[in-house]
C-alpha cells in the first residue's frame, strides 16, 4: 500500500514542501487583506497562471468526483493567494444534486458552504474559499458554457476566484489523475489567439460543439501538487479509501461503459471523416483540412490504445502480486 502511495505521488509530480517550516499552510490575514486591496487581477486578465494542490485536497475531490459515477458533483476549495497562484490547501463537497451533464449550487449549498467556513474559523483555520470544482465523467477538462457562466459570476462577486475540473473516468484509464484548473475573461476583453499551443484532448462528438463555442472565454492555469509533513497523517488515513476505491479497481472493468462510448464516438468520427472525405473530393482538394480531422482522428485512437494497455498492464501486475497470496503459508500434508 505505501509503495502504492509513493507511485501515485511520483505520477502525479507530489512535491515535498520545506518539512519543518510547511510554508505553504502559513496563513497571514493582513497580507491576503492587502492583496485583496490591490486587486492586481483587475488590471491584467492573465495575472493567474499557477495553481499549487495540497495531495490532501486531491485525494479528497478525486474520491468526491469518482463517488458521483456519471453525475456531476460539486464542491469548494480552501486556500490562499501567493502572487500569480493560487495555494489550495482543502476541498469539501457540496450538497447539490447534479446531472450527467450539469451541476449548480442553490440556496442549501450556498447555506452550507457559509456555515463550514464559519466553523473552520471558529477553529482557528482562517483560509477563504478561492475555488469550486467539479467532475467532468468522460469527457475531458475544460468549461461548458453553463460552467463559464458560473465562473462569470464568481469571479464577479468572489475574485479571486479558480474553477477546476476533474474528469474520474479519465483518472481511472490513465491512472494519473485527469485534472485542469481555468479562469474566465472579462467580457468585454479579447484575449489573443493563443490557444494553438494548448495540449491536445479528446472531446466527445456531442460536446465539441459546446467545447468550441466558448474556449475563447477562459484561459487554463498550470496545476502542480505538493504535500508537507502537516498532510502526512491525513494522507495516510485518506489513502486506504483511495486505494480501494480507485486505484485498486480494473479499469478495464470498472470503465466498462466509458470504454464502449469511446469506441462508439471514435466509429462516428471516423464516418463523418469520411463522409468530408468524399464531399471534399467532389468539390476540390482540401489537404490541410483533410489531415487536420485525420490526425485527431489518429491522436484519440492512440489514446484509447494507450488507455487500455495501462489497463491491461494493470491486471496483469495485480494477478502476479495477489493471486499467489497465502500460498507459501500452506503446510504439505504429513506422510
Amino acid at each position: 500500500m505505501e509503495s502504492s502511495q509513493k507511485a501515485w505521488e511520483l505520477e502525479n509530480a507530489v512535491k515535498l514542501v520545506d518539512p519543518h517550516r510547511d510554508a505553504l499552510y502559513a496563513y497571514d490575514v493582513e497580507e491576503q487583506k492587502a492583496i485583496d486591496s490591490a486587486k492586481p487581477w483587475r488590471t491584467d486578465p492573465h495575472h493567474f497562471k499557477n495553481v499549487r494542490i495540497s495531495a490532501v485536497a486531491l485525494v479528497k475531490m478525486v474520491m468526491h468526483a469518482r463517488s458521483g459515477g456519471s453525475i456531476e458533483i460539486m464542491g469548494l476549495m480552501q486556500g490562499k493567494i501567493a502572487g500569480d497562484t493560487f495555494v489550495v490547501t482543502d476541498a469539501f463537497r457540496l450538497p447539490v444534486e447534479g446531472t450527467e451533464t450539469r451541476v449548480n449550487a442553490g440556496e442549501e449549498a450556498d447555506e452550507y458552504s457559509a456555515n463550514y467556513l464559519q466553523s473552520c474559523r471558529d477553529n482557528g483555520r482562517m483560509e477563504n474559499a478561492v475555488g469550486w470544482y467539479h467532475s467532468h465523467p468522460g469527457y475531458g477538462c475544460w468549461l461548458s458554457g453553463i460552467d463559464v457562466q458560473t465562473q462569470m459570476m464568481l469571479q464577479q462577486f468572489q475574485d479571486p476566484f479558480l474553477a477546476v475540473v476533474i474528469d474520474p473516468d479519465r483518472t481511472i484509464s490513465a491512472g494519473k489523475v485527469e485534472i485542469g484548473a481555468f479562469r474566465t475573461f472579462p467580457k468585454d476583453y479579447k484575449p489573443p489567439n493563443s490557444r494553438d499551443g494548448d495540449e491536445y484532448q479528446t472531446i466527445p462528438l456531442n460536446k465539441i460543439e459546446d467545447f468550441g463555442a466558448h474556449a475563447s472565454q477562459y484561459y487554463s492555469l498550470e496545476v502542480s501538487h505538493y504535500k508537507s509533513s502537516l498532510d502526512s497523517y491525513l494522507l495516510e488515513m485518506l489513502w486506504n479509501k483511495y486505494w480501494v476505491s480507485t486505484l485498486s479497481q480494473s479499469p478495464l472493468f470498472t470503465n466498462r461503459e466509458y470504454s464502449r462510448k469511446q469506441m462508439l464516438d471514435l466509429s462516428q468520427k471516423i464516418k463523418n471523416a469520411e463522409n468530408s472525405l468524399k464531399a471534399q473530393t467532389r468539390g476540390g482538394p482540401k489537404a490541410a483540412a483533410k489531415d487536420t480531422q485525420l490526425d485527431k482522428i489518429v491522436r484519440d485512437s492512440n489514446k484509447i490504445v494507450g488507455e487500455e494497455m495501462t489497463g491491461l498492464l494493470a491486471g496483469d501486475v495485480k494477478a502476479k502480486l495477489f493471486n499467489g497470496l497465502g500460498a507459501s503459508t500452506v503446510e504439505e500434508p504429513v506422510r
